[in-house]
């Protein structure tokens, strides 16, 4: 008996008919496998991964490999997206083993939950020096049977080296003042000065490392850094990554040249990407960097909105089985689609005859940041994405995540007060609606998914409620409404109460009321979208800005305070808390505008201010509010504010 066709995962249930005994995870499935004494066979993945594909059609769908799986294992199955505390916890066991971690991700797991054989991808026959998974079964059915007591060793052995930063133990000192500049040094070091980014190939946007250097230019204009930025944002907006028919981005790209990507295209990638571009165009002006971040949000709001205001989790990489083919075209289809705008059109997108990827053409300007549409070429666009809209259509992966719509909601409100957007300003407002409706319990506390069919599973995660401290403080701060700041508020209590380090500092991934697993593990890193420590960090210090509740500053210092030697010794590793640090260091500014001055509130929100809170519209108790009266702002730190002053001008020279 298949248990996932009632998951809320459609990752889940696209395993439902599988000839596998799937459990999801879970006692019942710990409980058989202790009974039956049979290892776990734990299969982690994701809707949106291709190669996760690739194995379910080579292994999972075949009946001779579901037998050996069947006879031998108790067979879990678990979405990481749904489940990071599993995926992150296993993922330290597979790097440990083999040296580099991915999915799919196979562990295998004693009764008890000890892994102690791992990897990622395995084909159904052997090839390039990699044994086929019916291989893998055999060897380890065979170990499990003649050396169970050698592989309990490993479990114990790997156990140590499992949720490595749960333990981290802080060293007193606060990072100093100088790390975002350092940080940037570094960055500078790191970068492709031909083609952008950070490194070699595969390229990865690092939206978080471009933040900070965009919070280094607001400090310190560099024409250096500068250069950096506008080589990074024009290569991959120019790049086959970027989706230039329907905006947004895809994950990644597998070349240093951002031309070819890994074609699935994720809510928190937008996210993050459309507030990068955001964040560019208000600092440098250039109007083709606007035009990026409105084409990302456009893409969210238009293809992953999903119906009551909740944003869909990703769309995959394939479509009729086949990786990229809603997205590429040949010479002949431009030709046909776009008539008279075709040779335009062809010239404008880089297509050839004889393609650029697998006989294909990936779209993208030949003329790196050279993206402001001609009419014809902008014709051409509308004709091409109309028919592409004809296509089979990737699989959407149509569960809600709090965390990432938390992500969405943030760049929405923060794009919406930037831009006077209003409906961008609906949209968020609609989004804080359905995630308030929809994810949380009885008692307040925040689910981690909700699926239309089963509604909301499984317990949040500190990732979850940092990221909608952060969302709702900045929906607050964008509509001047004061229940967006106290729902804020209640977000970060939960988050202290529920997910604080009482030893160490910092947050454990889990709550306290959550399902104990052999270790509990603590989200540090910021890898493809902030970590919970570092949005926690921003968001509490930001929070505590507004309403001046000192325990959410202190809470965030005790992230800085563990992380700080880290943060020191691999600031890239820590992009998003590196905007802490500057938080910290450089104070935040409290801007207070009272009455109907809605003047001053669109000055103060066009430009980037990153260390900048703003409290306008209905009044809140608290320090910013008191004795503040009349059509007027006050500017203010630390909540000792200057005098008022009435007209922008002089609100803007206060700045």
């Amino acid at each position: 008996m298949n248990r996932l066709a009632d998951e809320s995962s459609p990752y889940l249930r696209q395993h439902a008919d599988n000839p596998v005994d799937w459990y999801p995870w879970g006692e019942e499935a710990f409980a058989e496998a202790r009974r039956s004494s049979r290892p776990v066979l734990l299969s982690v993945g994701y809707s949106a991964c291709h190669w996760c594909h690739v194995m379910a059609h080579e292994s999972f769908e075949d009946p001779a490999t579901a037998e050996l799986m069947n006879r031998w294992f108790v067979n879990v199955k678990v979405d990481r997206e749904e489940r990071p505390d599993v995926d992150a916890i296993y993922m330290d066991a597979v790097t440990a083993l083999v040296g580099r971690g991915g999915w799919p991700m196979t562990v295998f797991l004693d009764p008890e939950g000890l892994p102690f054989h791992a990897g990622t991808y395995w084909p159904n026959r052997s090839r390039g020096g990699m044994p086929s998974f019916q291989q893998v079964l055999n060897a380890v059915q065979e170990a499990w049977t003649e050396r169970r007591d050698d592989l309990s060793e490993i479990g114990t052995r790997l156990l140590g080296r499992m949720a490595v930063y749960a333990d981290l133990e802080p060293d007193g000192q606060l990072p100093p003042s100088d790390t975002l500049q350092r940080a940037s040094e570094v960055l500078r070091r790191q970068h492709d000065p031909h083609w952008g980014g950070f490194g070699g190939a595969p390229k990865f946007p690092q939206s978080m490392s471009l933040e900070a250097l965009l919070r280094r230019q607001v400090a310190a204009p560099d024409p250096g850094l500068a250069g950096v930025i506008g080589t990074t944002l024009d290569a991959m907006a120019s790049g086959g990554m970027a989706d230039h028919l329907g905006g947004g981005f895809a994950r990644y790209s597998v070349d240093e040249r951002w031309l070819v990507p890994h074609f699935e295209k994720m809510l928190y990638d937008n996210a993050l990407l459309a507030r990068t571009y955001l964040h560019a165009w208000q600092i440098f002006g250039h109007g083709r960097w606007r035009q990026v971040a409105e084409e990302a949000i456009g893409y969210v709001l238009r293809d992953l909105r999903l119906p009551g205001g909740g944003f869909a989790a990703a769309e995959d990489a394939d479509s009729e089985g086949v990786e990229g083919r809603f997205y590429v075209w040949s010479e002949p289809q431009v030709r046909v689609v776009c008539g008279t705008d075709a040779d335009e059109a062809i010239e404008w997108y880089g297509v050839t005859p004889e393609g650029n990827f697998e006989g294909t053409n990936i779209l993208h300007r030949p003329v790196r940041g050279d993206l402001m549409r001609p009419p014809g070429v902008e014709r051409a666009r509308q004709a091409l994405f109309n028919a592409r809209e004809l296509r089979i259509r990737p699989g959407l992966d149509d569960k809600v995540l709090t965390e990432w719509n938390g992500l969405m909601l943030s760049t929405l409100a923060e794009a919406a007060a930037a831009t006077g957007r209003g409906d961008w300003l609906e949209a968020a407002k609609d989004n804080a609606e359905f995630l308030l409706s929809n994810l949380r319990n009885e008692d307040g506390r925040w689910l981690r998914s909700w699926q239309s069919d089963v509604g909301a599973r499984h317990l949040g995660y500190a990732a979850d409620h940092a990221a909608m401290v952060d969302a709702l403080t900045r929906l607050g701060e964008a509509t001047g409404e004061v229940r967006w700041i106290d729902e804020a508020a209640h977000s970060a209590d939960l988050l202290l109460e529920l997910f604080t380090d009482r030893v160490n500092g910092g947050f454990f991934t889990t709550g306290d009321d959550a399902e104990r697993l052999v270790t509990r593990p603590k989200d540090v890193l910021d890898n493809a979208h902030p970590s919970a420590n570092s949005l926690a960090a921003v968001a509490l210090l930001r929070l505590g800005a507004l309403t001046g509740e000192r325990r959410y500053t202190d809470a965030a210092e005790s992230v800085l305070l563990l992380l700080g030697r880290l943060l020191v010794d691999h600031p890239t590793a820590l992009g998003h808390l590196l905007g802490a640090v500057d938080l910290l260091h450089a104070g935040i500014t409290e801007v207070v505008i009272t009455g109907d001055r809605p003047d001053m509130v669109e000055a103060v929100a066009r430009a980037y201010r990153p260390n900048l809170v703003l409290a306008w519209g209905e009044e809140r108790s608290g320090p910013l509010w008191e004795g503040r009266d009349g059509d007027r702002a006050w500017v203010c730190r630390d909540f000792a504010c200057r005098a008022p002053v009435e007209d922008v001008g002089s609100l803007l020279a206060e700045l």
